[in-house]
């Protein structure tokens, strides 16, 4: 059924008719943090014990937790590190009065037509109290209510925070079954028995604790922090939904209890082609994993044999942030996966059926990598010209010599990268304006739509440094904008693909991916200047069924709902 197209805000219009009056020079994305009033910057807790926790986090999640249309905020927050230790013996004061929490910005653009963010997060407080050092946030709605759930990971206590629907959550962790008191970092909602309950997948990383911290130096003699060889790995954690409110820990019996990594990173997607949602974990120093689904309730670690566990000259490397998507349009999901310094960003091709090779270098990825520490990253369409870009923001992890001999405080900063994608399987370093050239010890990359106006934007954590709002500066392109739902009421149908018929394009619905974040499941699709009104899209749901729509709307954004013929206007 024909829907009214979706209005840009005015100020997004002027916005991109004033970038198209400078088409060869201006940035791709525009810094408005002042302008949209997200007012948060990250405590990390550091005294100058170097403890490992304190420079590896923190990340947020883009998520519509008042169920308006628009995309909120959740900013996850630190806290003072070291036994005995208080916010008096910080290196670097917290800017937000104590006591510190995780931070929420509800987004008013549907209500007011412009995009700004109002701080509520009053209802965190005691919600804060009861976890450990924030590290990252999943999001999805476990309880099949309607509302999007967080996770909270953490050093030390996680969190699991049940929207109550009426701006305020409720921590059920122990009543649910899922806390988890080890150092988590990712982790992520997906459904892999496909029984239409969201199951979620805990990624720890090492096996730190105060007790085991060890003092490290640089080559020059220095303190620093450790290399994470230097701590033991553990086993991540797999629940299981029983569709009661409560989570069953099948971690032993699913397989995954077997090895013990150090996850960063994590994806939840149908890596080979069967139908069923796998994971792909991302491992800091050891070999990555595949954990192919095997369709009785367990899986089993195939990165190895398919390719992916090292790169293509045997080595393992420090796998911060990871995303999946099909960058060369042959109809499955490729990975790319950010690295430490020093070593190459990652591009895996899948060849078909889960079987990997790693295509880096022929890519034109592996020069302009070695530079930088990568975290956060995604595919994305920044400039709008149907091929996918990779944005990765970095920050580093160990002293950068040259900033440490310079007295810099912090010597960790570095500045993030833009790779345009060319077509042919093909990138290269570009200039993405003046937000790429800016250095800070950058951590998570949040990916979403925040004003609605058919492209992608981010929100970038900067590990004690203030989030940033990098909006899409508005490309001259046509776009076609889906949000699919299953159930009544309707939620996000995490791990369905979405392919475009003409032309072939394929994109999944998930909030995975980058580093420690949650970014928005709705799937965009940039068209070029000469697309049709209308396009035909082909949708896999998550319990395997097909459908098929004929006639979806372009320039706007549409609710594809499973079992329905007809597309709906999204709010």
């Amino acid at each position: 059924m024909p829907s009214v197209m979706t209005p840009r805000p005015a100020w997004t219009t002027a916005l991109a008719t004033l970038v198209l009056s400078f088409p060869l020079h201006a940035d791709l994305f525009v810094d408005a943090t002042a302008d949209v009033g997200l007012d948060f910057t990250h405590f990390n807790g550091m005294s100058g014990e170097r403890y490992m926790p304190e420079n590896m986090g923190a990340g947020g999640a883009l998520v519509d937790y008042d169920g308006d249309g628009d995309l909120d905020v959740y900013l996850v927050q630190g806290r003072m590190l070291g036994p005995g230790k208080k916010t008096a013996d910080a290196l670097f004061p917290p800017r937000h009065p104590e006591p510190l929490t995780d931070r929420l910005y509800r987004n008013e653009l549907v209500e007011t037509g412009t995009l700004r963010f109002t701080d509520v997060s009053a209802g965190l407080t005691a919600l804060s109290s009861t976890g450990g050092y924030g590290m990252g946030v999943a999001a999805g709605d476990y309880d099949n209510d309607g509302r999007v759930d967080l996770y909270v990971t953490a050093f030390g206590a996680n969190r699991l925070l049940r929207n109550l629907g009426n701006g305020r959550f409720e921590d059920v962790t122990g009543r649910a079954g899922v806390g988890e008191e080890r150092w988590s970092v990712p982790a992520v909602f997906f459904d892999f028995d496909r029984d239409g309950r969201l199951d979620l997948f805990v990624g720890n990383y090492l096996d730190f604790t105060y007790e085991r911290h060890r003092p490290c130096t640089t080559k020059a003699g220095a303190p620093d922090y450790c290399d994470p060889e230097v701590y033991a790995g553990v086993p991540d954690r797999l629940f299981r939904n029983r569709g009661d409110g409560t989570f069953a820990d099948v971690t032993a019996s699913s397989g995954l209890g077997a090895a013990a990594g150090k996850a960063l990173g994590v994806v939840a997607a149908d890596l080979d082609g069967d139908g069923w949602i796998d994971l792909y974990v991302a491992n800091d120093g050891v070999p990555n994993q595949l954990w192919l689904n095997q369709r009785d309730g367990t899986f089993r670690d195939e990165a190895l044999p398919a390719g992916c566990a090292v790169n293509g000259e045997g080595l393992s490397e420090a796998s911060m942030g990871a995303d999946a998507a099909d960058y060369d349009g042959d109809g499955d999901l490729d990975l790319f996966l950010t690295h430490f310094t020093g070593e190459t960003h990652t591009l895996y091709r899948n060849e078909g059926k889960g079987i990997f090779e790693d295509v880096t270098a022929a890519a034109g990825l592996a020069a302009p990598t070695l530079d930088a520490t990568g975290f956060g990253t995604r595919f994305v369409d920044a400039d709008g010209d149907g091929v996918l870009d990779l944005v990765a923001v970095n920050g580093a992890v160990r002293a950068i010599e040259a900033l440490a001999r310079s007295g810099d405080p912090y010597p960790l900063h570095q500045p993030n990268h833009f790779f345009r994608g060319l077509g042919g399987g093909r990138f290269a370093a570009a200039d993405g304006g003046a937000v790429f050239a800016r250095s800070e010890v950058s951590r998570g990359a949040l990916f979403g739509d925040l004003d609605d106006d058919g492209d992608v934007d981010v929100v970038v954590t900067n590990n004690s440094g203030p989030a940033r709002v990098w909006l899409d500066a508005g490309r001259d392109s046509r776009w076609l904008g889906l949000r699919l739902v299953v159930g009544e009421p309707p939620r996000d149908a995490v791990g369905a693909t979405v392919e475009l018929l003409r032309p072939r394009r394929l994109g999944r619905v998930a909030a995975d991916g980058s580093y420690a974040s949650a970014s928005d499941p709705r799937v965009v699709f940039a068209l070029g200047r000469e697309a049709p009104p209308h396009l035909a899209v082909r949708v896999v749901w998550p319990d395997g069924s097909a459908q098929t729509w004929e006639s979806v709307p372009v320039g706007r954004y549409t609710t594809l709902r499973q079992g329905t013929s007809a597309p709906q206007s999204s709010p």
